[in-house]
């Protein structure tokens, strides 16, 4: 394709190769050309839109992998931009510019090769638009001498200092919308890793099973389904209070495992890290829920659900073993989703509220904070600490600090340490709300905590995060 073409590309999610080891950012746009938030700014920073549907994959030879979930995407983006800069150099420096997307089973839909690129530090390198219903690629090597200030600016990124930007909520996609290996109702099986299309293909998007009621699959109507971020929560993190430059790296980061399937059954998934992990259930139904890991004497370990919510919703952290074989024994009655997710993906506490309801893992990591938490359930609500600063194995937790331990309905106000720190709401049957208190500034440098490299919720307004994207133009 030359510069300036475009064409017609599957709605599905893409995979997209952006060649030469550039640095690389997805910009989200509106109608008016212009982001929401710097929530609409994906890069090495915050590589997840909190929506859930555009993510920064990382690189592999040179080559960044940026995954573009095309039909998950919200309706007030219409244009996803795909940018390319570099901190040294000007990009004529950079051999062979490309960006290239792939659909799942691997096959390459479109590819623009850069052969103009002059003195530019920053380019738009490609984008990918509605039209007619459907999605274009277009090459558009549109490349900026002033760098990604003067490319943010044109899309409305403040760029001054000290400038704020309103917080913005993003409305968030059902779980559904995220890719495993697909499956045929009621199978469960583990999901092929992703693999760059040049050695194997890439994963075909997740399929529910067919619901036996027009409701969508997987979604109770009592609670809005979560984003990947955490995976549990309804409504997406809005403002982050950390200083920038502070990644969440506690464990490793792995693309989502999923199963579906009906009634009870054991699920297995191996070659995970070991560690922490979140395991996302949700179950469409009005029975009784239980799951529990099984121990290598195939018997059941220490309970994660027992519950007789009807549509049942929750997040559980579970630890898997040293040999990466997590065994889970499920107790459902009716259709059901299971993720098991990297503990980055976890929902990120902020100084906005944060309304869900059932079992559920958060993340805090900002300075000293109150946990102020309003539970409208009638069973017990168990709420558990875990403080990660100085504890350097991810395979293990520190023993965690039981904080709340109550039943029926209750506020509770919970002192938190600085970050990072692992808030699990280990037993929640009922809707909450939860946000932080005076919230203050770290006073010493995270360790292990912030947002997620691979996965999980990133903010949706925080100027901090754009003066990161934008820091080699500070000067």
């Amino acid at each position: 394709m030359i510069k300036g073409g475009n064409g017609f590309v599957p709605t599905v999610p893409l995979r997209l190769a952006v060649r030469s080891g550039v640095d690389v950012a997805v910009l989200l746009l509106t109608e008016q050309g212009r982001v929401r938030g710097d929530g609409d700014i994906v890069f090495h920073g915050a590589p997840v839109h909190p929506a859930g549907a555009v993510r920064l994959l990382g690189e592999e030879a040179g080559t960044v992998w940026v995954e573009t979930g095309l039909a998950a995407i919200e309706e007030q983006i219409v244009r996803v931009l795909v940018v390319g800069s570099t901190e040294v150099g000007s990009l004529r420096d950079a051999g062979e510019l490309s960006v290239e997307a792939f659909a799942p089973d691997g096959t390459s839909v479109a590819r623009y090769d850069v052969t103009d690129a002059g003195g530019e530090t920053a380019m738009v390198l490609a984008e990918v638009y509605r039209r007619a219903g459907g999605w274009k690629f277009r090459a558009v090597g549109q490349g900026y001498v002033n760098g990604l200030a003067g490319l943010a600016k044109d899309h409305g990124v403040d760029v001054a200092e000290g400038a704020s930007a309103p917080p913005h909520q993003v409305p968030v996609p059902a779980p559904t919308q995220w890719q495993g290996v697909a499956q045929a109702p009621g199978v469960s099986q583990a999901p092929v890793p992703f693999q760059v299309p040049a050695s194997a293909p890439a994963p075909v998007p997740f399929q529910p099973p067919a619901p036996a009621a027009p409701a969508p699959a997987f979604a109770p109507a009592a609670a809005p389904a979560p984003v990947f971020q955490a995976p549990g929560a309804p409504a997406p993190a809005v403002a982050e209070q950390r200083p920038s430059g502070q990644d969440w790296m506690f464990g490793a980061v792995f693309e989502p495992h999923t199963w579906t399937g009906r009634d009870n059954d054991v699920i297995t998934a191996n070659g995970l890290p070991p560690g922490a992990v979140v395991v996302d259930l949700s179950i469409r139904g009005d029975g009784y829920t239980g799951l529990w890991p099984l121990t290598r004497f195939n018997k059941e370990g220490e309970t994660l659900v027992n519950s007789t919510e009807e549509n049942f919703r929750g997040r559980v952290l579970v630890q898997v073993p040293e040999n990466g074989r997590l065994r889970l024994q499920l107790k459902a009655e009716g259709p059901w989703q299971l993720q098991v997710l990297p503990l980055a993906a976890a929902t990120l506490l902020t100084e906005a509220e944060l309304e869900c309801r059932g079992p559920d893992v958060l993340l805090h990591t900002g300075g000293i904070a109150d946990f102020a938490l309003h539970y409208r359930g009638d069973d017990n609500l168990i709420v558990n600490l875990f403080e990660l600063e100085g504890h350097d194995d991810p395979a293990t937790l520190p023993t965690s600090d039981n904080v709340v331990n109550e039943i029926g309905k209750r506020r509770e106000t919970v002192p938190l340490p600085e970050g990072p720190v692992i808030v699990q709401l280990e037993m929640a049957d009922g809707p909450w709300k939860a946000r932080l208190k005076h919230l203050e500034p770290h006073s010493r440098p995270s360790h292990g905590g912030g947002t997620p490299r691979g996965a999980g919720p990133v903010p949706v307004a925080d100027v901090g995060k754009t003066k990161g994207w934008l820091r080699r133009t500070r000067g």
